[in-house]
């Protein structure tokens, strides 16, 4: 799912199964990843990393890629790892929770809207969740 999510995007993916195992389950795990299942079988993902805003005292997570596969797609559960994620940011004491879009992806635009998420668009279109 990590390379069909790299290769949409026009990536050429390099992870290998060693720096997944490294940046999911090493010593100090660097994303936390939350996975979605139907009937035993995973079918989507959602990968989240520490942000943080020293400042301000200030927790956040990034929601780095959110991954359903074709074939479920539309049945929620993207929302459901949206959701999963949200609640991830706060067991973790976050204040916030950012994600980004493609420019051109809409779908995506509309539903981190409809999940409550406010516009915060820089380069890309990028989307906060306050929590």
């Amino acid at each position: 799912m990590i390379e069909a999510l790299a290769r949409h995007h026009g990536d050429t993916p390099t992870a290998s199964i060693q720096t997944i195992e490294r940046d999911m389950f090493g010593d100090v795990p660097w994303v936390y990843t939350l996975v979605a299942s139907v009937a035993g079988s995973i079918v989507g993902y959602a990968s989240l990393y520490p942000l943080v805003q020293l400042q301000l005292g200030s927790r956040g997570i990034d929601m780095h890629h959110l991954f359903v596969e074709p074939r479920v797609r539309g049945a929620g559960i993207g929302k459901q790892l949206i959701a999963a994620s949200i609640d991830k940011a706060r067991d973790l004491s976050c204040t916030y929770m950012m994600v980004g879009t493609h420019p051109e992806n809409l779908n995506a635009q509309a539903i981190y809207l409809a999940c409550g998420f406010e516009r915060r668009d820089g380069t890309h279109p990028r989307f906060r969740y306050l929590i």
